[in-house]
């Protein structure tokens, strides 16, 4: 089978915006005029193509992002001329920070990016961060500011807060005629031409040709020509030779032109602005032209890295089809007709459906079952997927998010993509006893469906936990539980895991003895005990064999001349274990604990397994008791990302939340702050730092260590646990 559409043809590009900026309409105008859908749909109609989630449409907001695949002729072509049509894959991404995990992703297997922003509020927070995940993938990007017809509605206005919060690199390639109620169409500055959108639908792009001086009004002239100046300045500033002529005063023609920003736009040298009205059908026809102008196709990018698993070596693949086969699985999304359904973009090679792939992660092979090319949730259904295509696979049981699938006989593994830790947990569980089968189901499928969200078993009290990147995502998740899955469940309040250990050292001795006619019970040790050491690699291998170490525990056995029989010293290590696992202070489970059985006795007949298992319990908690006891909480490696003004205000609010500051940095316009903080303080942080920076700053945070709690903190939390 031969694929239908070359690979300079073909265009993969996601469309990425804060929330409410307008991605979603975009989205929509673009379906209708490549011909995908023949109505539009609207978001606050709840009518929408990509949006086909319950949530999604009540809440009016994105929170899956969706593939769609479409074909589009720049207006500038003939329609006629086939060989003019190119193939768009466009995946539509939420805008709300809890669903960063979706952009990131996303971004990870697309080429290109159309970044949309409010033509009223500029750039906001959201738009920073993608901006920033669009940046570390390196991915080429067109800006689009739309709602030019809103009240309020300033072009110049959000193409400044372009250049002062993400990027000097922006260049005009448009500018409006008219704004609000008046916005009736686009100048192209490289061309020199004035576009109008007429009819209904502004489905009809008329050109006013500038020669006759129709095209651009009047007042617009010298503003038109004083920009065309600065893009074509801003083009030649990227190629030496061009640089040259133009100061000679050679003014390169309109080709030269288009080809030097396309080579610019894929070196994220230069970000191109255009201008419009999603909503009002206006521009968005030419922002499409601009996509097939100047983002690449597959050939365009350079060759993905990856390593060979059994051997390390490191590897590329090229976006060819006569590679060896190669793809990233980005996306699990679980649909009630089919089942599970993994979407992957294929780097090298072609995939038919019926084949096996290999997974690297697995070392297993899977059979593909069906290849679907999506259209948010319609589909079609295909015999072969090539090379920069991206696809969707029914009959992977084994393959998670940001798996590779290659060739067996030439196996590579892909960068994985890299997910923030959740921050935020909260306790579930199920509201009646139907419940709780499904409820363990329903978590699991989720889980795999976002790698963002975790789903763990609290070993102290058995509850259920579930940790997300914040509180809309947890919601989120146990609303869609109740509805895909009709689980009920009672949630909880944030909960933070404390532990406790030993700063000193001690001796203890251990009794068991019971008579109770008949046979009795004896158990006797003696042990030692002190913090144990953090050993490196080498060392854990060079431990001597009396010692072993478990998770937050190690047993050195220095019983000699048989004082206790050989058979009771495993009972006698289970017995710590056990002793480990209540806690002297509050409760919480004791770790970095060396334990030193170093003498004991036994009897004949009374002694067995059970009492040397109570006796070393006993033991180990009386002596961990007099070795000065302290609580530990998790410390977090805090980020945060805020303009330069609100640097004090944020500082200071760290600190006060017993954070210690470990630097700050500069990242394009704004200000990193490095800190190292409690868990326990940054409960509800968001919020503050929203509020704190009128809603600029940012914040990421992961697990970094745990810490001894001061006294006062103690104190509280041992009364709260009593």
């Amino acid at each position: 089978m031969e694929r239908d559409y070359p690979l300079e043809k073909v265009r993969n590009i996601g469309i990425i915006a804060h929330i409410d900026a307008g991605k979603t309409t975009t989205t929509e105008r673009v379906l209708f005029y490549t011909g995908v859908s023949h109505k539009i749909g609207e978001v606050h109609e709840g009518e929408t193509v990509t949006d086909w989630m319950e949530q999604e449409r009540e809440r009016g907001i994105t929170i899956t992002s969706a593939a769609v695949t479409c074909f589009w002729t720049p207006t500038y072509a003939d329609p006629k001329d086939k060989s003019k049509k190119h193939r768009f894959n466009i995946i539509d991404t939420p805008g709300h920070i809890d669903f960063t995990v979706e952009v990131k992703r996303s971004l990870r297997v697309l080429d290109g990016a159309v970044v949309v922003f409010d033509g009223v509020a500029g750039v906001e927070p959201q738009s920073e961060t993608n901006w920033r995940y669009a940046d570390e993938a390196k991915v080429p990007r067109v800006c689009f500011i739309n709602k030019l017809d809103r009240t309020g509605a300033s072009f110049e206005h959000s193409f400044a807060t372009i250049l002062d919060r993400l990027t000097k690199k922006a260049v005009r390639m448009q500018i409006p005629i008219g704004l609000e109620e008046k916005h009736e169409g686009v100048i192209d500055l490289l061309r020199m031409k004035a576009y109008y959108f007429e009819g209904e639908m502004g489905n009809k792009v008329v050109e006013k040709d500038l020669s006759a001086e129709a095209g651009i009004p009047e007042n617009l002239i010298k503003e038109a020509e004083k920009y065309r100046n600065e893009l074509i300045e801003k083009i030649v500033e990227t190629d030496d030779v061009m640089m040259e002529e133009y100061l000679e005063g050679v003014i390169p023609n309109i080709d030269v032109l288009k080809k030097t920003l396309r080579k610019a736009v894929i070196a994220n040298e230069i970000f191109p602005v255009y201008a419009g009205s999603a909503l009002k059908n206006k521009g968005v026809q030419l922002v499409l032209d601009a996509v097939v102008d100047y983002l690449p196709a597959p050939t365009d990018i350079p060759p993905i890295p990856g390593i060979n698993p059994d051997t390390d070596e490191h590897l590329v693949r090229h976006a060819d089809d006569k590679e060896p086969f190669a793809a990233l699985a980005f996306k699990v999304a679980t649909d009630p007709f089919v089942g599970q359904i993994i979407f992957f973009r294929v780097y090298s090679g072609s995939l038919a459906a019926g084949s096996y792939v290999y997974n690297p992660r697995t070392r297993n092979k899977e059979r593909i079952g069906r290849i679907l090319r999506m259209h948010a949730n319609d589909r079609e259904e295909v015999k072969q997927v090539f090379a920069g295509e991206i696809a969707a696979a029914v009959g992977l049981k084994d393959t998670i998010t940001s798996d590779t699938i290659c060739d067996e006989n030439n196996p590579i593994e892909l960068n994985r993509i890299v997910f923030p830790e959740p921050v935020i947990q909260l306790r579930i569980e199920p509201k009646t006893k139907a419940d709780q089968e499904k409820m363990g189901m329903a978590l699991n499928r989720l889980a795999q469906e976002d790698p963002t969200f975790k789903v763990t078993t609290d070993q102290e009290t058995g509850e259920t936990i579930i940790a997300g990147m914040g509180e809309l995502h947890l919601e989120i998740i146990v609303d869609r539980m109740k509805r895909e899955f009709t689980v009920e469940a009672n949630v909880g309040k944030p909960q933070v895991a404390y532990r406790e250990t030993i700063t000193g050292t001690s001796e203890a001795e251990g009794k068991y003895i019971k008579q109770s006619g008949g046979r009795g019970n004896y158990g006797h040790v003696k042990i030692k005990v002190k913090p144990m050491e953090m050993l490196t690699k080498e060392e854990l291998e060079d431990l001597p064999k009396n010692t072993k170490r478990h998770e937050g525990f190690e047993f050195v056995n220095n019983i000699k001349g048989g004082v206790i029989p050989q058979e009771y010293i495993v009972p006698c290590e289970k017995g710590f274990k056990e002793g480990l696992d209540r806690g002297i202070l509050a409760g919480f489970k004791i770790v970095n604990v060396s334990v030193d059985l170093w003498d004991g006795s036994y009897h004949e007949v009374d002694s067995n397994e059970m009492a040397f298992k109570i006796a070393a319990s006993m033991a180990v908690q009386d002596a961990c008791r007099r070795a000065n006891p302290v609580i530990l909480e998790p410390m977090m490696k805090v980020e945060v990302i805020t303009p330069d003004k609100f640097m004090g205000d944020v500082t200071g609010n760290l600190s006060s939340k017993r954070g210690l500051i470990e630097g700050m940095e500069d990242r394009g316009m704004n200000k990193v702050i490095k800190a190292i903080v409690p868990l326990s303080e940054m409960f509800g942080y968001m919020t503050g730092l929203r509020s704190m920076t009128e809603g600029r700053a940012g914040f990421t945070m992961e697990f970094f260590r745990y810490d001894i709690v001061p006294n006062n903190v103690a104190e509280t939390i041992i009364a709260t646990r009593k």
